[in-house]
């Protein structure tokens, strides 16, 4: 993991392979950001012209390398665009210096430490900075030749120190902010692993038994419930989906206390460690990618975590529905009943609509321990990605407030999401002949008929929202910003700041 530091030392003194600076898109041509003044000194105030005459316009994303100047310690610099230049007084934004921080981390690839002197107005900006840094510097090595210290991208190691400039050590918020930004996102790299990782090396048992080395390393308390528990206590769902696999499934409970909370927050993740579809078949072209299936656990996973080591007053219980859905003589078929957790019979009329069958037992389960709320998270549909594309997730509910509050604390994060309804009709498509309810509906409309499936085991007057992160979990295309190609770790910081609202008190 890239380390995190806050320093108050000039940029021209400091040690480092690279300063990092800001540059943004003017109205007359490329600015330089505040930040960056000794360097802009330096080049005798006309930095802005130099990088103008190295192609820089200040569009997100850019990245213009330069010679730093004589008397520098560092030998280069890198000027990173943060976008459109501010209204006058208006700082810039959380997640313009979130993408620009990653961008330069991602970019200097090879280096052992840059000084990164964007502008930080606040703590909350060194705390953005520090979080894009963190997760842009994200490589995963572990099947490399070399293991993790293999030159992995592109031939090169991930930047291994990164130090704040202009921040305040010895402040209390500023600490504070760098400490969060280190502990959010280091869990949300561990998730980014789990999800990289092959399926042949991350089953059911494998990923419980990844979550009870992290519950005693973090004082969690941990519970796996394995087949014949599952047997026993009837839990239909996650049984039905996992058997057709040699990996037989688990559900695993995970739990963050707090001695001053008088709030309890359930999540729920969907854990499918891959995903053929079972005898409903995935096409060709649709398996390459379905060990991201279990983002859902994943994220559920790093998030309770991230609110132990936070310390948050709030009680955290996460519950991972881990399964991995195969073909084979034992699996379950189109037609067949099962008997979920809650007592309800589902007819199964595709086995490929099995995440909402694992859920439905978790949710249940979540439900009996009268949570003041629970969210769920899981690559659910295919529709949803259709709907909102590829980065953004959708999110459905039974209280609209809640649904709200979400959608709000993932755009300040910098997570794009968006609000869902739950159409009433649409519930009666999944009435069936022959049991209390199919798990498949309409076609149009899928992920809110998925919704209102996962609305059917919630139990009665408790706070319910679904994230379906189908689109954002797993990045097929090249890295943009702070997010990586692969694995992404969609709806981890939506779920901590989740748990932080709440423990504040914030979300009713």
């Amino acid at each position: 993991m890239t380390a995190l530091t806050l320093s108050t030392a000039a940029a021209p003194g400091l040690r480092a392979d690279a300063i990092v600076i800001g540059v943004a898109k003017g109205t007359k041509g490329p600015v330089v950001a505040p930040g960056a003044e000794a360097v802009d000194t330096a080049y005798d105030g006309r930095l802005a012209g130099v990088l103008e005459t190295l192609g820089a316009s200040g569009a997100e994303g850019e990245v213009t390398k330069l010679p730093a100047p004589s008397g520098f310690k560092a030998p280069l610099v890198l000027a990173v665009g943060l976008g459109a230049e501010p209204e006058k007084d208006a700082g810039y934004g959380a997640e313009a210096l979130r993408r620009a921080a990653g961008v330069a981390a991602r970019a200097l690839a090879g280096a052992k430490k840059a000084a990164f002197a964007l502008p930080l107005a606040d703590a909350a900006d060194a705390g953005a900075v520090g979080e894009g840094a963190l997760l842009g510097a994200y490589s995963f090595d572990t099947y490399k030749e070399n293991g993790r210290n293999a030159r992995a991208r592109n031939g090169k190691a991930p930047l291994a120190d990164v130090v704040l400039l202009g921040g305040k050590p010895r402040d209390r918020a500023y600490k504070a902010a760098v400490e969060r930004a280190t502990a959010v996102c280091e869990e949300l790299n561990r998730a980014r692993d789990l999800i990289n990782m092959p399926p042949n090396d991350l089953n059911p048992a494998a990923f419980a038994t990844i979550a009870q080395d992290a519950a005693k390393e973090h004082g969690l308390k941990i519970q796996v419930l394995d087949e014949k528990a599952l047997v026993k206590g009837g839990y239909g769902g996650i049984l039905g989906v996992g058997s057709g696999s040699a990996a037989a499934p688990r559900l695993v409970k995970l739990s963050y206390t707090s001695g001053k909370a008088n709030r309890h927050l359930a999540l729920v993740g969907k854990g499918i460690t891959y995903d053929s579809g079972g005898i409903s078949l995935k096409p060709a072209g649709h398996n390459e990618t379905m060990k991201c299936d279990m983002s859902g656990a994943a994220a559920v996973f790093a998030a309770v975590v991230a609110a132990a080591r936070l310390g948050l007053e709030v009680n955290v219980t996460g519950w991972l529905a881990l399964a991995e859905n195969m073909p084979s003589g034992s699996a379950t078929r189109p037609g067949d009943v099962l008997r979920m957790y809650s007592g309800k019979t589902v007819e199964v009329l595709n086995t490929d609509a099995e995440g909402r069958l694992v859920l439905a037992d978790a949710l249940w389960a979540a439900s009996q321990e009268k949570p003041d709320a629970i969210v769920d998270v899981a690559t659910l549909t295919g529709a949803m990605v259709l709907a909102l594309g590829s980065r953004t997730f959708g999110i459905m509910g039974n209280d609209e407030a809640f649904r709200t509050a979400i959608h709000e604390a993932a755009e300040e994060v910098g997570e794009e999401s968006w609000p869902m309804p739950l159409p009433e009709h649409l519930r009666k498509g999944m009435d069936s002949p022959t049991a209390d309810i199919a798990n498949m509906g309409e076609r149009m409309g899928g992920g809110l008929v998925a919704g209102l499936f996962l609305r059917e085991f919630v139990g009665e007057g408790i706070t319910w929202a679904h994230l379906d992160i189908a689109g954002p979990a797993f990045n097929e295309q090249g890295p943009f910003g702070y997010t990586p190609k692969g694995g992404t770790g969609s709806a981890v910081r939506t779920l901590v700041r989740l748990a932080e609202l709440t423990a504040a008190g914030d979300l009713g």
